[in-house]
């Protein structure tokens, strides 16, 4: 069962509404030992003003044990006996609930209260003036990031890496590639980008034959006939080697070397077959293709997510990121528009006013039901002793109120019985007296 959580602030409380009780029990028992000390005073013949006082604190004594019966009544049976309308709140919680939902469904759930409260209150001025208020921009960017990380942590990685990889490979497989890689490769080639990847690949394929010269060589002899002879292995390995540095150092070093010449052709010739040429196109969407359902590629797709969430993290992380400044700036943009633009207010208000009443009007049960569904679900024993923590010392201001009034009320009627009886015997003594 759903109960209310009975806290430190609880339990603070319940020790005021037992110091109260003391308190209220304890002038019950004063008023009593008032009356029996009057009572025997008056039998002993200490005076008429004993019989008042006795009357008195008999009163108080019933106003007493009447509200001290009332209040009990609320949340347990008195002295443990069943007797019926007693322990209120245990027993007639989920009546009570049920009453509390039909009062809130009838009198706060209604689409003609709604739209009259939301009309009058001008929500769309008011909130545009709260935005327009630099520090409640900041306020509202630092919550909207707030949520915007906490939505990316509750997403999970592997289902947003399937979609993003799922769309990006989708798109990727409608489009055409090779026109724009030939474009792309056009306008590189016209403006020489490519020498300079000409110029690393020289240089490295350079360094690395002088420090693998023998990798080289033992590459050179291994494919030699086997009935020449070695040395004569050694001698061709070794001139093939001098010419192929040679090749490439002069490639290298010379910016107008033959080999750069016809490289420039070939990519010339390449882009523009990429462009027009059907055969070229074709076998570069087949290889697009193959490289898409590669494992390691779609990989690579997926984890673009990564990347764009570190991103938005690192950026709503950021006071002084370009995301947060320019959320900050069109929310008071917004609310200087909200605030001065009538016809905007008139616009947001009606649907606010809408959609508020859409709700109430379409959820009202589901509304009403989450009331009484809730206190239903509360223990009755737990709910009864919270709500006696939080009203109890209030409730036993009425024992001593009943106490005091009770007493005084017993007061004024002993005094009009017995001026009401002074009089009814003093009459026809008094005419006995003047009787001739």
């Amino acid at each position: 069962m759903v109960s209310f959580q009975y806290t430190a602030a609880d339990e603070e409380k319940s020790r005021g509404v037992r110091r109260m009780k003391r308190l209220a029990t304890g002038l019950l028992a004063g008023v009593a030992a008032v009356y029996a000390l009057a009572t025997w005073g008056e039998n002993a013949g200490a005076g008429a003003w004993a019989g008042y006082v006795a009357a008195a604190a008999e009163a108080g004594m019933v106003g007493a044990l009447a509200d001290w019966f009332a209040v009990t009544a609320l949340f347990r049976r008195p002295l443990g006996l069943p007797i019926p309308h007693t322990a209120i709140i245990p027993t007639k919680k989920d009546q009570l609930g049920a009453s509390l939902g039909t009062f809130v469904g009838e009198n706060f759930l209604s689409a003609d209260v709604v739209r009259g409260r939301l009309r009058g209150f001008g929500i769309a001025r008011r909130l545009g003036e709260w935005l327009a208020d630099p520090a409640h921009a900041d306020r509202v960017t630092s919550e909207l990031a707030t949520a915007l990380r906490g939505a990316l942590t509750v997403l999970r990685d592997s289902d947003v890496q399937a979609v993003v990889g799922e769309a990006i490979t989708r798109r990727a497989e409608a489009a055409e590639v090779g026109p724009g890689l030939g474009k792309t490769l056009e306008r590189i080639v016209d403006d020489g980008a490519h020498r300079r990847a000409v110029d690393l690949i020289c240089g490295r394929a350079h360094d690395w034959l002088v420090t693998h010269r023998d990798s080289v060589m033992e590459a050179i002899e291994g494919g030699a006939p086997g009935w020449t002879p070695r040395f004569v292995d050694r001698k061709v390995g070794d001139r093939v080697y001098r010419e192929l540095l040679r090749f490439v150092t002069e490639m290298r070093d010379m910016p107008g070397h033959p080999a750069r010449g016809a490289i420039d052709r070939f990519l010339t010739d390449f882009a523009a077959d990429l462009q027009a040429d059907t055969d070229t196109r074709a076998r570069v969407e087949r290889l697009k293709s193959e490289l898409l359902a590669r494992p390691e590629v779609q990989d690579i797709i997926a984890s673009a997510w990564s990347s764009v969430r570190t991103l938005i993290l690192s950026a709503a992380e950021d006071d002084r990121s370009q995301l947060r400044r320019r959320a900050r700036a069109s929310l008071i943009s917004l609310g200087t528009r909200l605030s001065t633009d009538t016809r905007l207010q008139t616009k947001v208000e009606g649907w606010a006013e809408d959609a508020a009443a859409y709700v109430v009007t379409t959820y009202r049960t589901e509304i009403t039901s989450l009331i009484t569904d809730t206190v239903a679900g509360w223990d009755a024993t737990q709910t009864s002793k919270k709500i006696e923590a939080n009203i109890g010392r209030d409730l036993q201001f009425i024992r001593i109120n009943g106490t005091v009034v009770g007493a005084l009320a017993g007061l004024a009627i002993h005094t009009v019985s017995r001026a009401a009886g002074d009089r009814g015997r003093s009459g026809p003594g008094r005419c006995h007296t003047h009787s001739p």
